[in-house]
């Protein structure tokens, strides 16, 4: 695994962003200029890709120009990751201005509908608006934590954000269409970033099937964390689905069809499939709705050595589809669990939850690990084997050592 190349110094609700506290969490999540959402494929710098140049290089870990990962210790302090902070998975190359032209006249088509149409994004704002928190997460994070030899980017727990998305709800889409059509199964969304490299669509297209009962949670966005939605995660428009993992937020947004069988492209078919190692095909299951999970994000070793006395241990857990009930951190690997306290707002079910837990600890080397339950599911101890290290929510490798002076 590589080595990070720079350590840091230190309902689904409707939800609207109108009361003081979250306003404030919207306006730190922002801090970057608003012409970030337009950033073109300028010179990069201080290593990032150019067309990221405008994200804070020093909260990131450059795995290559489509694998770009957030220390540990960058997520966590605000309840909102900043764009700035905010990893990047691309597939396809992100499209620029001149591709994207005007934002308003952005076109998605909606099919598998009774009155199949098509929409621009102007049309998009009139239907419906509404703002919601919910987590970004790549179906590889913590694929660096494998021991067999797994192709991609080695995240560990960086390819994850909370993010405040703003647009339309996709209930809202359909209703203006007539309603999903009765022999529908799924819900498929469809990029049109692969256009520009005039690749086979079957090869190139990111096209993805989700269980039709998503649309109801879903979401059409235009907006990230108070800003139009940047090139570089999908601008101008992304689908939305709250609870499942990243790759089912398709970028680049140009169409969503209720059909009756999985879509057959690469991204689809092929890719993104849980399987043993060594095996692989589409009768595996798909990367689809994510597990109950949770990571510190400080003390970590990128904090340097502790003093002793009390020790506060903040980490970040989620639910998956379901809302986070609880945390239990553990100071000896596991031996021995203590309750944490929640943090802060809770955003809904999609959203992560801040936790702390006040340690005392004297000098010495510790091991400190989270638990998270939803409920019905809690963390397993160890990760599940599978041939592209996806979906890991073990606790046991998300674990961090400490040194306490």
């Amino acid at each position: 695994m590589r080595k990070k190349e720079k350590k840091l110094n230190l309902k689904r609700r409707n939800f609207l962003a109108s009361t003081a506290s979250i306003a404030g969490l919207a306006a730190t999540a922002s801090v970057v200029p608003i012409s970030i959402s337009n950033a073109n494929h300028t010179e990069g710098k201080k290593g990032l890709p150019n067309f990221i140049s405008w994200k804070d290089r020093d909260a990131l870990i450059v795995h290559s120009d489509k694998g770009i990962e957030t220390h540990r210790s960058a997520i966590g302090e605000s309840l909102i990751t900043p764009n700035r902070n905010v990893y990047i998975r691309n597939n396809m190359p992100t499209m620029t201005d001149a591709q994207i032209g005007d934002r308003n006249n952005w076109k998605v088509s909606i099919e598998g509908v009774k009155n199949p149409k098509t929409f621009t994004l102007a049309q998009l704002k009139k239907l419906g608006h509404t703002t919601i928190a919910t987590i970004l997460q790549c179906s590889g994070n913590g694929r660096g934590f494998f021991e067999h030899k797994v192709r991609g980017s080695q995240w560990e727990t960086g390819a994850a954000a909370c993010v405040f998305w703003t647009g339309v709800p996709m209930k809202a889409v359909v209703d203006a269409c007539g309603g999903i059509n009765a022999s529908s199964v799924y819900m498929t969304s469809a990029g049109v970033d692969h256009k520009p490299t005039g690749l086979d669509p079957k090869k190139a297209m990111v096209e993805r099937s989700v269980p039709k009962l998503a649309f109801k949670d879903a979401m059409l966005a235009w907006e990230m964390n108070g800003v139009p939605l940047p090139n570089a995660h999908g601008g101008p428009l992304r689908m939305v689905t709250p609870g499942y993992f990243g790759i089912n937020n398709v970028k680049h947004l140009g169409k969503v069809a209720f059909t009756e069988k999985e879509s057959s492209v690469k991204y689809m078919k092929k890719s993104y499939r849980i399987s043993p190692i060594g095996k692989k095909g589409s009768q595996y299951p798909s990367c689809w709705q994510m597990p109950v999970k949770s990571w510190i994000t400080r003390p970590t070793d990128e904090t340097g050595t502790v003093r002793a006395g009390k020790v506060q241990i903040v980490g970040v857990a989620m639910g998956g589809t379901r809302k986070v009930r609880s945390v239990k951190v553990s100071v000896d690997g596991g031996k021995s669990w203590k309750r944490a306290k929640f943090i802060g707002p809770d955003l809904g079910k999609f959203a992560w939850r801040q936790f702390v837990y006040e340690a005392n600890l004297k000098s010495g080397t510790y091991n400190i690990a989270s638990l998270a339950s939803n409920g019905s599911k809690k963390q397993p101890e160890l990760r599940m084997e599978n041939r592209r290290g996806y979906a890991h929510n073990g606790w046991k490798d998300h674990s961090v050592n400490i040194t306490v002076v």
